[in-house]
């Protein structure tokens, strides 16, 4: 157990690190406060459903902690050949190559997660888009297949799932029935992806001979929100001050949903918070069915809350909301 940690915290890291370095030049207050709860999430999570008996068990000068990714994929091949029946490290693995781009290592460390867990979607799904970029010859794979539509069977929602088994589908000549696959993400997407989904889609219908769909997208639910000064408040602040408008889930994590940047000298001011205002892909405004919103006024110009600064009372919306959200500073 002890390994499998050591060597996950390696590659998590490593992972974080490609994928985080693009938000660090943009905001690396941002990303230490994202890397700060995902480590506090973690710990948690192994609290309540882990083992933490485990860890205790060995005694740290026997444990040597993998340097690099080449290391770390050694050690996990050696823990997983004393118990090879570790679904999650041979998960592990399967990805690591993958990142390694040692796409046929990946698919047989997939493989075998697959026969120990049959009936999981995302491992048959991950399985699966190792085993088509193993192949590399763009042919479609029947194994492959199989698991995507198994997975799609488990869980009908699966994103990915569907993504690949239209790939498939396409690279078998069955655009007509790729392009059927790929229609039900539409809804799903967010509105960056849904045109360039339906791209693809009329592509496919175009291929076999098919209209091209409308776009029929449905406005991303966005959120109005009316900004502005009490009538009696009056302040020394600059007009360049920061005001952050700010969408977050009740409850929840700290880091908003959507949010937009503008100056004191503006208000007030009338924003329409979209989908195009989220700071994390992942994280989306139309996902979600109730958020807070509230202004900061920032002298520091800092994205996270400092000592002085400004801020209104949160006011919970749901979504989507027929009327305009209004806040006032300096109350």
């Amino acid at each position: 157990m002890v390994v499998f940690a050591l060597i996950a915290g390696v590659l998590v890291v490593a992972v974080l690190a490609g994928v985080l370095w693009p938000m660090w030049r943009h905001s690396p207050a941002f990303v230490v406060a994202t890397v700060v709860l995902l480590g506090l999430g973690t710990a948690v999570l192994y609290g309540l459903v882990g083992t933490p008996a485990g860890l205790r068990e060995a005694s740290p000068s026997r444990i040597d902690t993998p340097r690099d990714i080449d290391e770390a994929v050694t050690d996990l091949r050696a823990a997983l050949k004393r118990d090879p029946t570790q679904v999650e490290g041979w998960m592990l693995l399967g990805r690591a190559l993958l990142g390694q781009e040692k796409y046929t290592e990946a698919a047989d460390a997939f493989a075998q997660a697959v026969r120990l867990e049959p009936d999981h979607a995302e491992v048959l799904v991950s399985a699966a888009q190792a085993r088509m970029l193993a192949a590399g010859s763009g042919k479609p794979d029947a194994t492959a297949i199989a698991w995507l539509q198994q997975a799609l069977t488990l869980q009908p929602e699966h994103q990915r799932a569907r993504w690949f088994l239209g790939v498939a589908q396409r690279q078998a000549g069955e655009p007509a029935q790729a392009a059927e696959t790929w229609v039900p993400l539409l809804s799903q997407v967010d509105a960056a992806t849904h045109a360039s989904l339906l791209a693809q889609i009329n592509a496919a219908r175009q291929e076999a001979g098919q209209p091209a769909l409308a776009d029929t997208a449905a406005p991303s639910p966005g959120l109005t929100v009316d900004v502005a000064l009490a009538p009696n408040w009056r302040t020394q602040l600059p007009g360049d001050t920061t005001v952050f408008v700010i969408a977050r889930l009740p409850n929840g994590p700290p880091m908003p949903v959507a949010v937009q940047k503008h100056q004191l000298s503006e208000l007030p001011l009338q924003v329409q918070l979209d989908d195009s205002d989220s700071p994390m892909p992942m994280a989306k405004l139309s996902a979600v069915g109730e958020v807070e919103v509230l202004a900061r006024i920032s002298r520091s110009g800092n994205a996270l809350p400092q000592e002085g600064d400004i801020v209104t009372e949160p006011v919970r919306v749901r979504l989507p909301a027929e009327a305009p959200v209004k806040l006032t500073l300096g109350r």
